[in-house]
This record gives C-alpha cells, structure tokens and sequence, in this order.
C-alpha cells in the first residue's frame, strides 16, 4: 500500500492558482466569506477588532507555499529608505 499523504487540489487565497497540497500540512488562514479578508481587515488594509459574528462565519483558506515563501520573504527584506524631503530655500 502507498504510504503517501492524501492531497486536495484547492486555490490559493493569495494568488489564486489551483495547486495541490495536503490537508494537515498546508498554511491556513481565517477569511471571512461575506468581505473576502480576514476578520479584523479593512478594505484599505488597516486593522481593528473583529466582530463576533465575522470570527463566526470565518471558514479557513489554504495558502501556496509560493505566496508563503515570497511573504516570509518580504517580512525579512530590509525597509526601503527614504529620501529626505526637499526643503525650498527661504
């Protein structure tokens, strides 16, 4: 007998792209179905307290390991600097 994990193939939250994973082993995350984001964000991307009923209806999405990777990937790239502002002559 085949002793390999069952997969399900299923869409990414982030990019979309169908992949296939494994239940146990893939990124999951909280998204709520009414807005598409997870409990708690804005559509401008701020955050505040989710309601109870948001955490309620909130069903888990799976994450590629594409989109993870280029995530961590951008939570450990340095901050771009920013130049100073230009300041006119008085």
């Amino acid at each position: 007998m085949d002793d390999k994990p069952i997969t399900t193939i299923g869409r990414c939250y982030a990019c979309r792209r169908a992949f296939a994973f494994d239940p146990s082993t893939v990124t999951l995350f909280d998204v709520d179905p009414a807005t598409g984001l997870p409990p708690g964000m804005t559509p401008l991307g701020s955050m505040r307290e989710p309601t109870p009923e948001s955490l309620a209806r909130a069903v888990k999405e799976p994450v590629c390991p594409r989109c993870v990777e280029k995530a961590r990937a951008f939570l450990d790239a340095p901050a771009a600097p920013w130049p100073p502002w230009p300041r006119p002559d008085r």
